[in-house]
């Protein structure tokens, strides 16, 4: 298992990561990428603990990926199924299982700083810490052709992972309205979200 893991994860972070999938009893599944998410937990019917990452992650969004998970597996075993998914009980796990991968041996150092203030208050995703997310995506091997939703101009048309278009309006407190061009309805875009710029 330990060699099927080393293409997914920084060098120093594979034994540990297997030692935490072995004590939890972790069935580990790698798939292919899913568009709305980077992983999940579930508990099977027959009680065994079912994780899935995507592939496509880089190294490091892989190893937050995954801790997260096994965050969400702790927490509901130590707290019991009536806890909120991402409540405290989550955030205090996710926080503890990841503190010994925070340092230079496993990250890079421009990460370092974005990581530690990350994981004061972890949220539901790392995709919503926009500036995490944006130092993360240097990381990728394939650098994609999409743009962030911040850095379009305002009026901006685009296109989402569905085909949807919608256009750009203002920022509220932290998120964008934007409307949906086919039904005027408008909705909140965070402001890294991944979108094809269609005219600006």
């Amino acid at each position: 298992m330990e060699s099927v893991l080393t293409p997914y994860l920084p060098e120093r972070a594979v034994a540990p990561c297997m030692a935490l999938i072995k004590e939890n009893q972790v069935h580990l599944k790698i798939v292919n990428e899913r568009v709305t998410r980077h992983g999940d937990y579930r508990r099977l019917p027959n009680g065994q603990h079912q994780i899935t990452v995507n592939a496509t992650l880089n190294k490091y969004r892989f190893l937050i990926t995954l801790v997260h998970e096994i965050a969400h597996l702790i927490a509901f075993e130590k707290y019991g199924r009536h806890i909120k998914p991402h409540g405290l009980e989550w955030k205090h796990t996710f926080q503890q299982l990841m503190l010994p991968f925070i340092r230079p041996a496993i990250f890079p150092s421009v990460l370092l700083p974005l990581l530690a203030r990350h994981f004061k208050n972890p949220k539901a995703s790392s995709g919503t810490d926009a500036q995490l997310s944006i130092a993360l995506k240097k990381f990728d091997e394939q650098q994609s052709d999409k743009t962030y939703v911040f850095e379009l101009q305002v009026g901006s048309v685009f296109r989402i992972y569905n085909g949807k278009l919608f256009k750009k309006g203002n920022k509220r407190t932290k998120r964008y309205e934007c409307v949906e061009v086919s039904t005027g309805k408008t909705y909140l875009f965070q402001p890294n979200a991944e979108v094809e710029l269609i005219n600006g």
